[in-house]
């Protein structure tokens, strides 16, 4: 147990420093809608990401629908020779559909069994709303010129719902069952990510559901857990 549990922490902190689990990790500042503010000025723009550069285009309302004003644009280049630029900051919300697990779940003591930290194998489909800030500015160099920074924070927050399974044991049952076996669990609940540049943190709370005729003998039927979640970006 203690070495599945280590062997667990460091499988997700490298991955989430890493940015390789893409529903809380960093996104990238691609094409789309966003919203604009600078100094005290807030307006929809329209974002076009060309090579190393970043065109902003202004929107305007058509007759139908949102127009991008294709003929002007303000353009944020990787390097400039001085750091003429205010810091300005785009945000984008966007819905979430991902598949996520929760390696880690925390369950409160129940009757004589103390708390437990449980690994079990499990996936879940999430769906949540998702926020997201850029913020776009340049720092001067010893070469006399100013290079630009992206820095990114975001939160998402929605219900998951999937199966996994749980050791079912004595021990679990208050000795109402004679033998182990894996039993199947439905799991459901909310989830939330926080995400700064690299990092990535999940967290979750649910509950777990027995699918089979053990489930009135459990000691964790239908009982609360929070749990540690991440997961992959489907869409």
């Amino acid at each position: 147990m203690k070495k599945q549990l280590i062997f667990l922490l460091i499988i997700v902190s490298t991955f989430s420093s890493c940015g390789i689990l893409q529903i809380a990790g960093k996104r990238e500042f691609d094409n789309g809608f966003y919203i604009q503010k600078s100094n005290t000025e807030k307006s929809k723009v329209y974002v076009d990401v060309i090579d190393d550069s970043f065109h902003i285009h202004d929107t305007y309302l058509g007759t139908s629908k949102i127009m991008v004003d294709t003929n002007t644009y303000k353009t944020f280049p990787k390097e400039v020779k001085s750091n003429s630029f205010s810091k300005t900051s785009f945000k984008k919300y966007t819905f979430d559909i991902d598949f996520i697990t929760i390696p880690l779940k925390f369950r409160l003591k129940e009757m004589d069994i103390p708390a437990q930290l449980n690994t079990n194998l499990n996936g879940a489909l999430y769906i949540g709303y998702r926020a997201d800030k850029y913020l776009i500015g340049y720092q001067s160099n010893h070469l006399g010129k100013a290079i630009r920074k992206l820095n990114h924070v975001g939160f998402s927050m929605g219900a998951f719902s999937g199966f996994g399974n749980t050791l079912m044991s004595p021990t679990n049952t208050n000795d109402r069952l004679q033998k182990e076996y894996d039993g199947i669990v439905w799991s459901k609940g909310v989830s939330s990510f926080l995400i700064a540049n690299n990092f990535t943190v999940g967290l979750a709370l649910g509950v777990d559901h027995l699918l089979d005729k053990n489930k009135s003998i459990w000691i964790y039927q239908n009982k609360p857990w929070l749990g540690l979640s991440v997961g992959l970006h489907l869409n």
